[in-house]
C-alpha cells in the first residue's frame, strides 16, 4: 500500500529534502503533496484525502499549531493523523502539542529512518 502525505513546510529547501528523505528510507508514496504554510494546507486538505500530515511548526499566515487546532476542530479532517517536524523543540511546546493530538514530533534535521520510524509507527508497516 502507498500512502498519500502533506507536507507543509514554509522552505522549498526542506520539503525538496524531506521528498529525498522519504526515498532514500524506502517509503512507498503514492503522492506527497506540498503547501508553504497552513492556510494552503487547509486548501488542499479541502479538496484532496491524505493518510498523513507532516507540517513545520514556525511559518507565515499560519503556523503549524494552528494548523494542528484547525485540522482538530473540523469534524472532516480531524481523523488525519499530523506529525510536526520542526527545529523548535522545547519540552513544554512538545507537551502542548501531544495534547492537540499528534501522532509525533521529530526535530530538524532528522535521519531517513526517523520518518521511515514515525510513518510506519503512524500508519502501520508496509511490505
Amino acid at each position: 500500500m502507498a500512502y498519500t502525505v502533506l507536507l507543509v513546510d514554509d522552505s522549498e529547501t526542506i520539503r525538496m529534502a524531506m521528498i529525498r528523505a522519504f526515498t532514500m528510507a524506502k517509503l512507498p508514496m503514492d503522492e506527497v503533496i506540498q503547501a508553504s504554510d497552513g492556510l494552503r494546507a487547509m486548501e488542499v486538505l479541502r479538496e484532496r484525502w491524505v493518510d498523513m500530515v507532516l507540517t513545520d511548526i514556525n511559518m507565515p499566515n499560519m503556523g503549524g499549531m494552528e494548523l494542528v487546532a484547525a485540522m482538530k476542530g473540523d469534524s472532516e479532517l480531524s481523523d488525519i493523523p499530523v506529525a510536526v517536524i520542526s527545529t523548535e523543540g522545547s519540552d513544554a511546546r512538545i507537551q502542548e502539542l501531544k495534547a492537540k493530538g499528534i501522532a509525533g514530533y521529530l526535530r530538524k534535521p532528522c535521519k531517513p529512518e526517523d520518518i521511515r520510524d514515525l510513518l510506519h509507527k503512524t500508519l502501520g508497516e508496509w511490505k
